[in-house]
């Protein structure tokens, strides 16, 4: 693995504010093709599949969520979900990403059944269940998160997304989303997981205005579990998308997004792959991403509900990503959660 004199906490600190932004993209370049230098660039073909938008969380950044009485309000059923991962398979998809809002009547049970469902009929990789939801889960069933996880994973759970994360800072969780689980309960979760064995993703959503104290806190407390674990395959920081959210505001430009995915590749000096967000950025920033430390195109996304209610509108098929990573002077590869080549 790349090894370098890790970043001290002030220079860290720096790179969201001090560093001028071209320097900061060599810098962050230099680490990515030390880490990588064989020249390519991964994406996954797979599918975002939320079996319910029922949640009681209710934070104010998410225009996705409804109560149970809403007009609108669903719990997807076996038939619906079978035909999205057929789909998903005949369009070449390896993976589904599975997630939904925090439900106030499902256990344990109801979780288990449907990943058992899925493997029982699908060959496919279930990447699923973010630590808000496994911690909700827990709570609804009254076992431990290493119960939790551990029957899912005997159910058939392959992994779990980083979802969940927004800014592992409670100063900033109180203000966003009080009623969900905060930044200590969101590391117990992936060090639970990482324990049984199981590689996860961490993400980072941050605003405008975040505090890039807040930011390094992220980002250190996710080094250190990796420093712990080795547990984390991938990293995704994703700027917050404000149309039709109660917390409302203005999105992160082009160059902001990309000082912060450029301060974590150098930061993240323990986790090998930084994912580009190009669904809320666009095809272009995403392809820039590249050379601000990003590795990989992150997925085709044949399906994305969540940052589409904010106003994220940008989709790329296969051909489109193959086109922009060659365009950018790499090589297209296809991979799964693991970071495994499994075809061009």
């Amino acid at each position: 693995m790349y090894k370098k004199t890790r970043i001290n906490n002030d220079d860290a600190l720096e790179l969201f504010s001090g560093v001028p932004l071209l320097e900061l993209a060599e810098r962050a370049n230099a680490a990515r093709a030390a880490m990588h230098p064989d020249n390519i660039v991964t994406f996954v073909i797979d599918r975002n599949i939320n079996y319910t938008n029922i949640c009681v969380c209710k934070c104010k950044f998410c225009a996705y969520f409804r109560d149970k009485n809403a007009p609108d309000a669903f719990l997807m059923d076996y038939a619906v979900l079978g035909e999205k991962i057929r789909e998903t398979i005949e369009a070449g998809g390896s993976q589904i990403l599975i997630q939904g809002g925090l439900h106030p009547d499902l256990d344990i049970n109801w979780y288990v059944d449907m990943v058992r469902y899925i493997k029982k009929n699908y060959k496919i990789w279930i990447h699923g269940f973010s630590p808000p939801e496994i911690t909700h889960i827990a709570r609804q069933s009254g076992l431990s998160l290493n119960q939790t996880v551990g029957r899912l994973i005997e159910a058939g759970l392959d992994s779990i997304p980083g979802g969940g994360a927004e800014v592992l800072s409670n100063e900033v969780r109180r203000e966003i989303s009080p009623r969900k689980i905060d930044a200590d309960e969101w590391i117990a979760v992936m060090e639970t997981a990482h324990a049984l064995g199981m590689k996860t993703t961490a993400t980072m959503m941050f605003r405008r205005d975040e505090n890039p104290v807040h930011l390094l806190e992220h980002l250190l407390r996710i080094r250190d579990l990796q420093d712990k674990t080795g547990g984390f395959t991938a990293f995704i920081p994703w700027p917050f998308q404000p149309e039709n959210t109660k917390l409302g505001g203005t999105a992160a430009t082009a160059a902001e997004y990309l000082r912060v995915l450029a301060a974590s590749r150098i930061i993240l000096d323990n986790i090998l792959n930084i994912q580009v967000s190009w669904v809320t950025q666009g095809e272009k920033i995403g392809q820039i991403g590249l050379f601000f430390g990003a590795n990989d195109f992150g997925s085709v996304m044949m399906e994305e509900n969540v940052v589409k209610a904010a106003g994220a509108t940008f989709r790329m098929q296969t051909a489109d990503i193959r086109r922009q990573i060659r365009a950018a002077g790499f090589e297209p590869k296809i991979r799964n959660m693991a970071y495994e080549i499994i075809g061009n």
